[in-house]
């Protein structure tokens, strides 16, 4: 089956400066002779429209880089920026709405709410922040995704590949800075994984969306425009991308 093609949708973030950045950022968990420098003076910019891949083996800190750089854990030093927003120096309260209104996540659980149909976990990010759906952009991510007719299903009558769509489609919906995405396609089989790899590196190219996603996956690493490697809380490498790799080729345009 051929993939759904993306319409030109106008982006709601600004379109100069990078989307996200960080400077010198410092996680230390303990202390003494037990103490962990999870980050260790981390500094980097994430470009507008770009797909970049974090690479580390297990404990290098790629996951923490992207908890504090997306304001979901504290940092011991140093400071972020989402947009010209320093989430750094905002309360909780500030950096709820922030993460709310400016973020998306995709988690390789999903995270839906097993209680609501695929709509309601689509629009779950709007209702929380007391606005109404733009039908036309919903309409517009349902379609590109190929989800038209689970909007009614629950999450437990949609198979893995449905679910992780349903959960791309709510990081969609609020037009986000930056989308971040946590193993995506770690809960998901080669041929569902590489579908949702593809929709995600469209939406750079079509929607010009920003997407961060953290995977221990060479080949999942394969469709992004650049690869940031983490080695023991610093940055060890940065490239771009072969174009013709697995996600750069015709069909993943």
């Amino acid at each position: 089956m051929s993939s759904p093609t993306f319409s030109p949708a106008p982006p709601s973030a600004p379109t100069s400066g990078p989307a996200l950045r960080t400077q010198d950022l410092t996680k230390v968990y303990g202390t003494g002779e037990t103490v962990i420098r999870a980050l260790d003076h981390v500094s980097v910019e994430f470009d507008r429209g770009m797909f970049t891949a974090i690479m580390g083996p297990s404990g290098s800190g790629k996951s923490t880089l992207m908890h504090c750089a997306a304001g979901l854990d504290s940092v011991t030093s140093g400071r972020a920026w989402i947009g010209n927003t320093e989430i750094t120096s905002l309360g909780d309260r500030e950096l709820t709405l922030v993460r709310r209104e400016r973020v998306g996540f995709v988690f390789q659980a999903f995270n839906l709410l097993p209680t609501g149909t695929a709509e309601e976990n689509i629009v779950l990010p709007l209702r929380l922040a007391g606005r109404k759906p733009d039908r036309e952009w919903f309409d517009h991510i349902v379609r590109v995704l190929g989800i038209q007719d689970r909007l009614s299903h629950r999450p437990g009558e949609m198979s893995g590949g449905q679910q992780q769509r349903v959960a791309v489609a709510r990081a969609l919906i609020t037009r986000p800075d930056v989308i971040f995405a946590d193993e995506p396609t770690g809960a998901l089989d080669s041929a569902s994984g590489a579908d949702l790899l593809d929709f995600l590196r469209r939406s750079v190219r079509e929607l010009g969306q920003t997407i961060i996603m953290v995977t221990h996956d060479p080949r999942a690493a394969g469709y992004a425009d650049r690869v940031i490697t983490l080695t023991d809380g610093q940055i060890s490498g940065d490239r771009i991308v072969d174009p013709a790799g697995p996600g750069h080729t015709e069909q993943g345009r």
